[in-house]
């Protein structure tokens, strides 16, 4: 088969990333501008050994696939629910413990609305729930988590809340740098079983500025923002619009009882204080705390710019300042899949993981992936040392930072948007490079040891769109994925589970496109033509480097 000559050679190409960037197809391994999809390259002796689940945003199912690509199970997305360039999918899927799937989808024929649902093995939905508020809109990211308090499993998921202008500037907002500020400013949402909300916290209630001193969050007297790294400034970087922080990744430690959520818009995170702002039995009272200095941020991380802290990053003089990050993803505290904290023995355990992005660097542009220890001792302690207190080195880079991968050549990884990672027992790094359903794992020294692409791409009507060869004309949207999880052998969602291999996706939907012909609209683009008139490639890359 042409697949099975195709493996033979390992072929990719990389990314060239300049300051205006040009959009291609990446692969580790390749002298070619076009390559196969699916298993790219696997040692076997250095992988971490599991199955890895992942959701195209232009497919129709979710795949759960062994180390050599074969498919083992699949979840099909809602009939229906999509159409050709949008995905059913909001944004990815978890394999729980008791064998489910936890899943948002989207109703493409009646909105942009958010249904959780859990499926079980055969794909029966055995419970879903929609925020029925119709001033709130569910995004990106969610988690079913075990709360200690309520002693039950609840779902907790980032959700935006409308606001008007009025009550914008109520909050402290400029009006001088906005003519409107109608806007949707996001938060958490955390329900229980029977759909109840029982907590919520949102950005707009932990605001400090210096425009309006009529306001009571208005600086104190002597005081500047410095003075209060628990709040955020929405006058920092020409005001808030749209949901104000774009939380696209959010996570729970369930032994501190703390919730992380990243701002991608400032490229930075926040930990929330979860355990001291829920009241058993009394959701009015718990928001109402989440509102008060208790829902204050207990640690922020990425950008100590936005709190008057830092260096600012500056692209005239291609300065990064003491920013940290540049747009950000999956903010994550390393541990197995799972949240018991018996289960957190992964090397680097408690610390914080987060796919950098890269795309708004002032230099050039390239992504990283950043495990961060920000603690005064045990992690166990939730004892956390504020960034600008534990400091940087002579060039700007934090000292909380354990671990970083990036590419050896700046040019040969970029992400421009969506991207996740995950620390795997064996100390190895799973990414996701989203734009290109480029998935692969990497050692504490950076080598490749696993890689695989994403084959599912875009498609015309209900057929699928299913690729034996991707090329740099598949932009960065064609067969995107917004995460990947990669669950261990003994995981006991696995338990008992029919887990034979049925084949490589391309093999087991019939299809007939061989690679993309054109970008899709709104995909990035082709490599740019050189003089020659042929399409430029980039430079390859091979391992990758930490610091």
């Amino acid at each position: 088969m042409l697949k099975n000559i195709l493996n033979t050679f390992l072929v990719g190409v990389f990314l060239a990333v300049t300051f205006s960037p040009v959009y291609a197809y990446e692969a580790f391994k390749g002298p070619t501008d076009e390559g196969p999809t699916e298993l790219i390259q696997y040692d076997v002796s250095k992988a971490y050994n599991g199955y890895t689940l992942f959701s195209p945003f232009r497919g129709k199912n979710t795949y759960l696939i062994d180390m050599k690509g074969n498919v083992v199970h699949m979840w099909p997305y809602p009939e229906g629910w999509s159409s050709p360039g949008q995905e059913a999918v909001e944004k990815h899927a978890l394999l729980m413990e008791d064998g489910s799937l936890l899943r948002g989808t989207i109703d493409r024929s009646s909105g942009r609305t958010v249904t959780y649902q859990l499926m079980d093995w055969a794909g029966k939905v055995t419970w879903q729930y929609k925020d029925p508020r119709n001033d709130h809109r569910a995004h990106h990211d969610f988690k079913m988590i075990w709360n200690p308090k309520l002693k039950a499993r609840t779902l907790i998921y980032v959700s935006g809340r409308s606001l008007t202008h009025e009550e914008a500037i109520a909050r402290g907002c400029d009006p001088n740098l906005r003519e409107s500020y109608v806007s949707s400013p996001d938060g958490i949402v955390e329900v229980d079983m029977n759909g109840n909300i029982v907590w919520e916290w949102n950005i707009s209630d932990h605001l400090i500025q210096d425009i309006n001193p009529d306001v009571k969050n208005y600086v104190g007297k002597g005081k500047t923002i410095a003075d209060y790294p628990e709040r955020m400034n929405p006058n920092f970087d020409g005001g808030r619009r749209g949901n104000w922080i774009h939380a696209n990744s959010l996570d729970y430690n369930e032994a501190l009882d703390h919730i992380a959520i990243n701002n991608s818009r400032n490229s930075e995170f926040y930990v929330i204080d979860h355990g001291a702002t829920f009241i058993v039995g009394d959701p009015r009272a718990s928001i109402e705390l989440t509102s008060r200095r208790k829902g204050d941020f207990i640690f922020r991380w990425g950008n100590p710019c936005a709190y008057e802290s830092g260096d600012c990053m500056s692209q005239s003089s291609n300065s990064t300042g003491h920013q940290q990050v540049f747009f950000t993803h999956d903010i994550q505290w390393i541990r197995e899949k799972g949240d018991s904290p018996a289960k957190w023995g992964l090397p680097g355990a408690g610390n914080f993981l987060i796919f950098d992005n890269g795309s708004r660097r002032p230099d050039q542009r390239y992504s990283a992936v950043l495990e961060i220890n920000p603690y005064d001792g045990d992690w166990k302690k939730g004892k956390y040392i504020p960034q600008p207190e534990a400091g940087h080195n002579s060039r700007g880079v934090s000292n909380q930072i354990a671990w970083s991968f990036s590419p050896a050549s700046p040019d040969s990884f970029f992400a421009n948007y969506i991207s996740g990672c995950q620390r795997l027992p064996n100390g190895n790094t799973l990414i996701d490079s989203g734009p290109h359903g480029h998935f692969f794992e990497v050692t504490k020294e950076g080598e490749v040891v696993w890689e695989y692409i994403n084959p599912v791409g875009d498609r015309t009507g209900d057929d699928y769109g299913i690729y034996e060869i991707m090329n740099d004309g598949a932009g960065t949207r064609f067969n995107s994925v917004f995460r990947c999880h990669r669950y261990g052998p003994d995981y006991p969602g696995l338990a008992g589970k029919d887990l034979t291999p049925k084949g490589p996706i391309t093999e087991i939907h019939p299809h007939s496109a061989d690679e993309p012909k054109s970008p899709p609209p709104g995909a990035g683009g082709k490599g740019k033509k050189g003089k020659d008139g042929k399409r430029d490639k980039g430079k390859k890359g091979g391992r990758g480097r930490k610091k």
